[in-house]
């Protein structure tokens, strides 16, 4: 199908699906899962429903994001990431890539992404399950409440930021977050963790409406430091608010003290989820790590790449969560590429790129942090003095005359995007790094894509992104409430 058209999954396993597993059961070939695959492994109906799903997001996450995170667990803590490992298992797993194209158009936002994922409709970037005719579908969350299961949202963005909305309400525009904020009140998911404590606070909304206190009118235990979520009870519904805006980069939060001691890291945020939601009837839960796409679009390697470690920090919760179990769905994917990063070959021989990589375990901050206290007036010295502060790398004079050129809008680079002082600060890491970047923007690459659990068996190895709410409708048995109430 193409791009344009605006067809939806449907209700139950597609035609194709069907097909494809009666042929496969007539021929004894078994599924079709890669690694730890096992040619007598029993159908979906033989393994149950999934009483559970969980739903991860790297967001963001070029194919050299996920190698060079697996090459910073490797090389700088001596073991493989989380998600790598998996495939080197006996666990039985599907692993494909995935067609993450939106409405309009080959490169998506992550709207679109989670609202495919969300709704089973591709719909046009920017919009959150909703039709370029306004038509609003109903959110997979509310379908999996409304048949009695408990929902759940973690995240290291905004709360009500365009993944977890995906999941999570329809409305036009990803950037209405105060609306999304009150739509969350009306539907009174069981948890949602994260940052975006603005959209919520009555001095910082455009209505001047105080939605913590509403939330705690509705029996919702408020959590704004890791010590209050860690107090939080099980049994009552949990709103964590952790920072204003995004939750701080790993590689910040690792170094500020009073980050380590009030904001969670996304792995705690999964343990506690998964704590809360278990329970006799079941659950979803979707759980983002959404700086990763952040540090991408600022070409900010360390950020971005210790995000990623982080995020399999939390895939590791979850892995463990779901082994010795046969009663849950673990998907782990991405929602689109973005600035396609890599690690490049460097000296003679390529023997420097091993070392020059090695060189950000030595970074103590993230560019945003750099840039964060730089602008037109700031001398060269003072730009070299923070670099080396943050990174412990000694940029060249005419390095630091460039990036003031850009923070002074005086670059003019062939291509424009390059212009702004996040691409240029990220171009002059790289001569160091050996990590540089192709753009600042998403970009339309076929994406990552992991499951474990019941339904599995009917996913192709190439999977079209709408695929995804079929699997998790059909596995967790609730196409009955599916209909707009």
């Amino acid at each position: 199908m193409s791009n344009s058209d605006n067809s939806s999954s449907r209700n139950g396993i597609s035609r194709r699906q069907f097909l494809k597993s009666s042929a496969l059961s007539s021929l004894g070939l078994g599924t079709f899962m890669l690694g730890g695959c096992d040619t007598n492994s029993q159908s979906f109906q033989d393994r149950g429903e999934a009483k559970n799903v969980i739903f991860m997001v790297s967001d963001g996450m070029s194919a050299g994001t996920f190698n060079m995170g697996d090459l910073i667990k490797r090389r700088q803590f001596g073991n493989l990431s989380h998600w790598v490992d998996l495939y080197n298992s006996d666990r039985k797993f599907h692993r494909g890539i995935m067609d993450m194209a939106s409405l309009n158009s080959p490169v998506t936002g992550s709207a679109a992404a989670a609202s495919s994922w969300g709704c089973g409709h591709r719909i046009n970037n920017q919009a959150v399950n909703t039709g370029p005719n306004g038509e609003e579908y109903k959110p997979i969350n509310q379908i999996f409440k409304d048949a009695g299961k408990k929902t759940g949202l973690v995240t290291t963005t905004r709360i009500t930021h365009a993944t977890p909305a995906g999941f999570s309400v329809s409305i036009d525009s990803r950037g209405k977050e105060d609306q999304i904020a009150k739509k969350y009140l009306q539907r009174e998911y069981d948890l949602m963790l994260g940052g975006g404590a603005r959209h919520f606070k009555a001095d910082s909304r455009d209505d001047g409406q105080d939605l913590i206190s509403k939330f705690s009118d509705k029996n919702y235990t408020i959590a704004r430091t890791k010590q209050e979520l860690s107090e939080a009870s099980v049994d009552s519904r949990l709103l964590g608010l952790f920072y204003d805006s995004h939750l701080p980069y790993t590689i910040d939060h690792q170094t500020i003290d009073e980050h380590q001691k009030n904001i969670p890291n996304l792995a705690e945020m999964t343990d506690k989820a998964l704590q809360h939601l278990e329970n006799q009837n079941g659950f979803i839960l979707q759980v983002e790590g959404g700086r990763v796409d952040h540090g991408a679009h600022t070409n900010d390697a360390a950020g971005m790449l210790y995000d990623q470690v982080a995020f399999d920090d939390a895939v590791k919760v979850a892995l463990d969560f779901v082994d010795q179990r046969d009663d849950t769905l673990l998907i782990i994917t991405t929602d689109h590429g973005n600035a396609n990063p890599a690690l490049n070959a460097a000296g003679d021989g390529y023997n420097d790129s091993g070392p020059f990589f090695d060189r950000l375990q030595d970074f103590r901050h993230s560019n945003n942090w750099i840039l964060s206290e730089l602008d037109e007036n700031s001398s060269v010295a003072d730009i070299r003095e923070r670099v080396e502060y943050a990174t412990q790398l000694g940029i060249e004079k005419e390095e630091a005359q460039t990036l003031r050129k850009a923070l002074n809008g005086n670059l003019e680079t062939i291509y424009d995007i390059k212009n702004y002082p996040s691409s240029v600060l990220g171009s002059i890491l790289a001569n160091y790094t050996s990590v540089s970047f192709t753009s600042g923007g998403h970009t339309s690459d076929y994406v990552e894509l992991a499951a474990l659990g019941p339904g599995i068996e009917n996913l192709d190895h190439f999977t079209r992104n709408t695929e995804l709410f079929d699997l998790m409708v059909n596995a967790a048995g609730v196409n009955a409430n599916m209909a707009i109430a």
